[in-house]
């Protein structure tokens, strides 16, 4: 007889936690699969179709039968893109061995931690912040340090709250600016006061540029645009949001080449390489027309103000303005305690199960007193969805 089988998980594994975000995402689409009609605030995905210049070129990789593996990193000619727009936009100088494509932005963070991050390094990480982050430093053996900002202050981060977390175990300092969950923005002057704290130290700064388009004020920048930031700063990009290409799945790290390499060591043995047509795609993407940036953004804009205006005139509910990305951050903790409510879980629970209308509880990024509600999605439902949110709380006995 073999062997009774062992089942138990690896250990590892319990170091990391179900994705908020996908999790809500699956809750409504049971309930849609039943027949009820849900207003979806939770996924942060553009309602936006992928440009035609864009789709019309995966379709000709797909004729000229460019359907094989590429290089575990991602084609030269992709690489060369990215430099090409990110030094277009941002004025940097990168070049093909200092960039690396990956199966979308969540995969470069994932390589990036992994591959820098030890057993007992100190990670730290603004509050609130994307659910991934905590999870990817767990994993990694790390050990997140948070750093709270101020919701008065519009969630934005500075170089003085972050100056007494650094220690001589701080390996790396993670920032999302725009930020998901709050559409905070970091001042510019204030990211390079922290590039100087970090970089005197030999301390890693990891600029998560996903939304880096969407602003809603100024100019886009990138930390990495300053000089000599190469030594330490580790670039995320995504074409995900910036083109409404997140099923496409194409992510690019600009890392100084022994990142690059340490990450493409860890890659060839996972994923190898993304999709050959998407990496076509990403390349029309960045080479072609970008109009489309600008109208997503546009529309943002005019979602951003009609849903902080709704939401301001709920009863008990407050909301700092989003600078950018598309999300909006109201803190809902007067409203707690109300209906056998005792937190956001169980707020965002009720809401879907009783208004039928999904968002993502703050607990999830690192607060408890918020939800988030994505606006990537048309003015129709976030009408029907704020009426739903506006009714709920305001019969919260």
């Amino acid at each position: 007889m073999p062997a009774e089988l062992k089942t138990e998980i690896a250990d590892r594994i319990s170091l990391i936690s179900v994705s908020s975000t996908m999790k809500v995402s699956a809750e409504a689409e049971k309930l849609r699969s039943a027949g009820v009609d849900v207003v979806d605030f939770g996924a942060g995905e553009p309602d936006f179709p992928t440009p035609e210049n864009i789709k019309k070129a995966a379709v000709r990789a797909i004729e000229q039968n460019f359907t094989k593996y590429t290089g575990a990193g991602g084609t030269l000619e992709l690489k060369q893109a990215v430099c090409e727009r990110h030094a277009k936009d941002f004025g940097t100088n990168y070049k093909p061995p200092e960039c690396i494509i990956s199966v979308g932005g969540k995969h470069v963070i994932f390589n990036l931690t992994q591959a820098l991050v030890n057993p007992g390094d100190e990670v730290v990480i603004p509050v609130p912040y994307w659910v991934t982050y905590k999870d990817v430093v767990n994993y990694a053996g790390g050990k997140c340090v948070f750093v709270d900002t101020d919701e008065a202050k519009g969630f934005r981060l500075t170089a003085d709250m972050v100056e007494p977390h650094l220690t001589a175990k701080t390996r790396m300092i993670l920032i999302n600016s725009p930020s998901n969950p709050s559409g905070a923005v970091l001042d510019c002057e204030e990211f390079e006061k922290i590039y100087r704290l970090t970089s005197r130290r030999g301390i890693y700064l990891l600029t998560d540029e996903c939304y880096c388009h969407f602003l809603y004020e100024g100019q886009p920048f990138s930390i990495a645009s300053l000089a000599g930031a190469k030594e330490t700063v580790l670039v995320a990009g995504t074409l995900s949001k910036t083109y409404a290409m997140t099923g496409w799945r194409v992510g690019f790290g600009l890392v100084s080449q022994p990142v690059a390499q340490a990450m493409l060591k860890l890659q060839s043995h996972s994923t190898s390489n993304p999709t050959s047509i998407s990496q076509k795609a990403g390349v029309e993407a960045l080479r072609g027309p970008q109009e489309s940036v600008q109208t997503m953004l546009a529309e943002y804009r005019k979602r951003r103000d009609f849903v902080i205006q709704r939401l301001r005139a709920i009863p008990r509910v407050t909301c700092a303005e989003p600078k950018g990305a598309f999300y909006a951050y109201p803190n809902i903790g007067e409203a707690l305690g109300r209906g056998g409510i005792h937190n956001t879980l169980e707020f965002s629970e009720k809401l879907l199960s009783e208004a039928h209308v999904a968002v993502v509880p703050g607990e999830a990024f690192g607060t408890d007193r918020h939800i988030r509600i994505s606006y990537a999605t048309s003015m129709r439902e976030l009408e029907r969805g704020l009426d739903r949110i506006h009714r709920f709380i305001a019969e919260l006995a």
